[in-house]
């Protein structure tokens, strides 16, 4: 029997755009030799908010094999963008990193991260604030390839398995905040929206299910699909935060009117909001829509010792969503799921509260009580947050 925990770690060699290279490493002493994978990715802007994308792997022997993927119960990619940082800004280089050295102190993973020169420094008006180095494009393509290089490994592992791999995109820049006329609020390009089209049209998995549980509205993800009868868009997050938009009454336009929900929470929402809006809201969506495959916008800046917002989710929150999610998964679509790195900028609970998804994914005891102190935690504002649930569940039919 294989590992349970399979990496395609990015090795940030880019050759013209056209050629990504990957290293499949497994976990606990054993290893597999670097893999090359070789694709062909065009992406194209549209009028309005659809995203086109092409692409096409070439044959290679050394490719994971099928038995591989199916004995994995986790499959996940790494692109730090070791070069697009700016000191002292929440969104940093130091940000994956500490996940990964998180799962190796766990005995999650292997480490394997190179070390980048700084860049020079440039700043993008108006998009709050949202910074680029000149290493940015390159790794952003490569924080979006490698996001669709999970696609389509756990599409192949279902193809053949019944229980496939989660798979989760260790990625940055983020993306969920990217609109179509470019970066936005630290994202540079939407790494779940262009998967989510790759689904569609590479692997014709039609209906796509988004849950986007960072503390901030996804309005990137929001804008792409808000008349897509065919992607549900789920977003929960902080009333009133950035970027301002994500209010309950909006729900889609047109064809798509229905397939977009809004729920936001107030400030001080926490682990017992969020595990109530999981069965009242997110699971009737999910069984109402009946997705082929399950995405995700998992931000960790809701966790009660985030600096950037106010709410107080736990790590064990985030254990129970990664748990409940992969099983929604395997109950509607086959288990096909992909996580997606987005917010999260206490390095300690992101960390943390990763590798903890990571046990949810493998089916092992949760540490978060190691971690987690119930000394932070107050009251939840419990009459509010059920009245937003009640208003968003007459809204949608639930």
């Amino acid at each position: 029997m294989g590992s349970p925990v399979l990496a395609i770690q990015n090795l940030l060699k880019w050759k013209k755009y056209k050629r990504l290279d990957f290293g499949t490493v497994f976990v606990k002493g054993r290893r597999l030799e670097k893999h090359a994978v070789s694709w062909r990715e065009h992406c194209t802007e549209r009028i309005g908010a659809s995203i086109s994308c092409s692409h096409s792997f070439n044959k290679d022997t050394n490719l994971p094999s099928i038995q591989e993927l199916t004995n994995a119960r986790v499959i996940y990619s790494v692109a730090p963008a070791l070069g697009h940082n700016q000191e002292s800004h929440p969104e940093s280089h130091l940000r994956v990193p500490a996940i990964v050295s998180a799962l190796e102190k766990m005995e999650l993973t292997s480490k394997a991260m190179d070390q980048a020169s700084e860049q020079g420094i440039i700043f993008i008006e108006g998009t709050g604030p949202t910074y680029a180095t000149s290493d940015t494009f390159q790794e952003s393509l490569v924080a979006a390839g490698a996001g669709l290089a999970l696609v389509d490994s756990v599409v192949a592992a279902s193809n053949n398995s019944q229980n496939p791999p989660t798979g989760f995109a260790l990625i940055r820049p983020p993306g969920h905040h990217a609109i179509p006329k470019g970066p936005m609020g630290f994202c540079v390009f939407g790494n779940v929206a262009i998967a989510a089209r790759h689904a569609q049209r590479v692997h014709g998995l039609q209906r796509v299910f988004i849950i986007d549980f960072d503390v901030h509205h996804g309005n990137g993800t929001n804008d792409a699909f808000y008349d897509d009868p065919d992607i549900f868009f789920l977003s929960t997050h902080q009333d009133g935060s950035y970027p301002g938009t994500g209010k309950i009454h909006e729900v889609g336009h047109g064809d798509g009117e229905g397939t977009t929900l809004n729920l936001p929470l107030p400030g001080g929402s926490g682990d017992i909001a969020m595990r109530t809006v999981f069965d009242e809201v997110i699971v009737p969506c999910a069984h109402k829509f009946k997705p082929d495959i399950i995405l995700v916008s998992a931000g960790y800046d809701g966790h009660v010792l985030d600096p950037l917002a106010s709410l107080q989710f736990t790590t064990g929150t985030y254990y129970m969503l990664a748990s409940d999610i992969k099983q929604l998964a395997k109950d509607l679509c086959g288990g096909r799921c992909v996580f997606f790195l987005e917010g999260g900028y206490n390095l300690d609970s992101l960390s943390y509260s990763v590798a903890d998804s990571f046990r949810a994914f493998l089916g092992e005891k949760s540490l978060a009580s190691e971690f987690d102190n119930p000394a932070f935690l107050y009251e939840e504002p419990s009459t509010r947050v059920k009245q937003a649930i009640q208003r968003v569940k007459h809204i949608h039919c639930l």
